[in-house]
């Protein structure tokens, strides 16, 4: 066999033991001096025997001259030791019996710490021999803690040697060197390792600390460590992290490395969320769910506290993981938190978490999202509602206000609730329960939450009218857009009232609308009594027109004249309508009383809620039209009950 344990790449840091050429051979599990000196001692690690002498074993190691001595006491001519608890084991071993001979071997991070460990067992100081084994790997490893690739190496061998390297402190010792290696400028040390075990031939050196070196990439950019420590198992990871934060590191790097880690390790973190994950959590992975739970665990104490590092898309999809592993409840408390504190940066695809319980009642897992919506309107505290009771149709659809977390939250629950509405085992109070923790002025329009009161009506025909009524309560029908109001206005699975109560808002907002261009008429015909729309009038001292003025007065009473006969038509076609749907169901008698337009609308527009409580269907149309007309319309009497 040759001399080395194992070839260094070319560019890993060295150090050559020894002058002799190779004086071992094997014969199975025997290795045999060929000095050409019988053996007077056999020493049994493992499987493995070694054939020796005793005097270069006693020499350099302190462990090794006890039990001989203890052996020439027996009468025994042929010494037999039993050495099981060598750091390395037999491979360890066979390079400690190469150095003791003088036989020529290479110290590298592949090997140098469990020759370290091996030779701290065997008591190989410098009381021995000057330059013994000790001194010789602690050198080397001072040079290894130089470069971050050969830090790197020398860490993952440190499991085979546990626990001596926790002992010596090589681990902390490698780590720390790791942890400020990543928190500097990787220009002052080797290229990264960019995969583990992918190495190439370097293309330029540099000198730290006296160890030549490859040089680094043009940009490696912040998240050039990421991979490399990916290859570390948890127990050696978990301080790496501990100790990059400690030194400074920005949380958004850890959580990206984290991430990283997570995305290795956790195979579901990979998949969209499915209804078979459940029974497929150890699936393309040879690690245990009990390992994975353990991992995830861990991943999760190690993320950030600072809210919006870690993305609420990877948060919900750990969130989805724990929940198929049965992680601890405080795990899972705490992502829901996390998750909460930033929900206004989620999207609806990963909200959609199967139910994974063991009584499954609905499709997804509403408890879940009912949770962390609470705990996001707990930090985000609501305001009292400033929003008038008329809105004009353009305020809402252009969105004067900008958007707050809470109205992304709104518009993002919105649509959660249709997605889950269609599942004919939502009950309905759970349904109540998560829209109504939506206060109504985060919602600039109630479009999204009428689309899901609509497929939950759909999918549950059964709903008796007062469970109708009562899910209808959820929606402003003065907050609906033009083309929801008209889709309503036709929906048969709505109550009559809220279809009456929709047709009335877009009446009166028809009225408002055609009030704001007529008064605009008239006070361009105040402006200019002689009727020549916006010409100077001869009093004025100007004899000259503007050609420019006339063209755009005229285009300006043209488009007033045609925008009020449109609304004039619309007018026209929704009192059809209306009329068609109350031959259909009820009489015009009893319809004030049994919509209940006294009822008193939102005390924020106390004017306008006194014209509406002595407003009825009928009146909204006929005061259309007078005031179409020029004239003033009159309040009917109210309805008697």
């Amino acid at each position: 066999m040759s001399a080395h344990l194992r070839r260094p790449p070319e560019d890993m840091a060295c150090m050559k033991l020894g002058v002799k050429s190779e004086a071992f051979h094997r014969e199975g599990q025997t290795w045999v001096c060929t000095t050409g000196l019988p053996s007077d001692i056999i020493v049994q690690v493992g499987e493995m025997s070694f054939h020796l002498h005793k005097f270069p074993l006693l020499s350099k190691s302190g462990l090794l001259e006890q039990l001989i001595e203890q052996c020439s006491m027996e009468e025994s001519s042929l010494c037999a030791l039993k050495l099981h608890g060598v750091p390395g084991g037999a491979k360890a071993f066979e390079l400690v019996t190469k150095f003791c001979y003088g036989v020529k071997i290479e110290l590298t991070a592949l090997n140098v710490v469990i020759l370290r460990c091996a030779a701290e067992y065997l008591r190989m100081t410098e009381e021995y021999e000057q330059g013994n084994l000790i001194a010789q790997t602690e050198v080397f490893l001072n040079e290894v803690f130089g470069s971050w690739r050969d830090s790197i190496i020398a860490l993952e061998t440190c499991e085979e040697v546990q626990p001596y390297v926790e002992e010596l402190h090589i681990v902390s010792r490698c780590i720390d060197s790791l942890a400020t290696k990543a928190c500097s400028d990787p220009k002052l040390f080797s290229r990264p390792m960019s995969g583990g075990s992918d190495i190439k031939k370097p293309t330029g050196t540099v000198s730290w600390n006296g160890i030549a070196a490859e040089s680094k990439p043009q940009s490696p950019g912040e998240n050039w460590w990421y991979e490399d420590t990916s290859f570390l198992s948890l127990p050696l990871y978990k301080p790496l992290i501990q100790a990059v934060e400690s030194k400074g590191m920005r949380p958004e790097s850890i959580a990206a490395s984290l991430i990283t880690y997570a995305r290795k390790y956790l195979p579901l973190m990979n998949r969209l969320s499915s209804f078979n994950d459940a029974n497929h959590a150890n699936s393309g992975t040879n690690i245990s769910d009990e390992d994975q739970r353990v991992l995830l665990e861990e991943i999760v104490g190690l993320l950030p506290n600072k809210k919006g590092v870690t993305s609420s898309k990877f948060l919900l999809r750990l969130l989805r993981t724990a929940m198929i592993l049965h992680a601890s409840q405080s795990c899972r408390d705490n992502l829901e938190k996390r998750v909460g504190a930033q929900l206004d940066q989620a999207v609806l695809i990963d909200l959609l978490i199967p139910n994974m319980g063991y009584s499954v009642e609905t499709l997804y897992d509403i408890d879940c999202i009912q949770r962390i919506l609470d705990h996001f309107m707990l930090v985000n505290q609501p305001y009292p509602s400033s929003s008038p009771c008329i809105i004009e149709e353009g305020q809402l659809m252009t969105g004067t206000d900008p958007l707050t977390p809470i109205t992304m939250v709104a518009s993002l629950v919105d649509g959660y609730l249709a997605e889950v509405a269609p599942d004919v085992n939502l009950k309905l109070p759970k349904f109540q329960a998560l829209a109504a923790v939506i206060p109504e002025y985060a919602r600039p329009l109630d479009d999204g939450i009428y689309h899901a009161i609509d497929v939950f009506l759909k999918a549950h025909p059964w709903l008796t009218d007062a469970e109708r009524e009562l899910l209808c309560r959820l929606m402003n029908c003065n907050k609906l857009s033009l083309e929801a109001s008209t889709h309503a206005a036709q929906n048969e699975r709505l109550p009559l009232r809220v279809i009456v109560q929709v047709l009335f808002f877009e009446q009166l907002r028809l009225r408002t609308s055609i009030s704001g261009w007529l008064f605009v008429d008239n006070l361009e015909n105040s402006q200019n009594p002689s009727g020549n729309l916006g010409l100077p009038s001869k009093n004025d001292g100007s004899n000259q027109v503007d050609p420019a003025q006339v063209e755009r007065a005229v285009g300006f009473d043209h488009e007033v004249r045609e925008r009020v006969l449109e609304l004039q038509k619309e007018c026209s076609s929704m009192k059809k309508e209306l009329q068609k749907l109350v031959k259909n169901k009820r009489s015009w008698s009893i319809l004030p009383i049994r919509l209940g337009f006294r009822k008193k609308v939102d005390p924020c527009c106390p004017k306008e809620s006194k014209a509406s409580d002595r407003m009825t269907p009928a009146s909204c149309f006929s005061g259309q039209q007078n005031h179409v007309n020029g004239e003033v319309p009159h309040s009917p009497a109210k309805p008697q009950t």
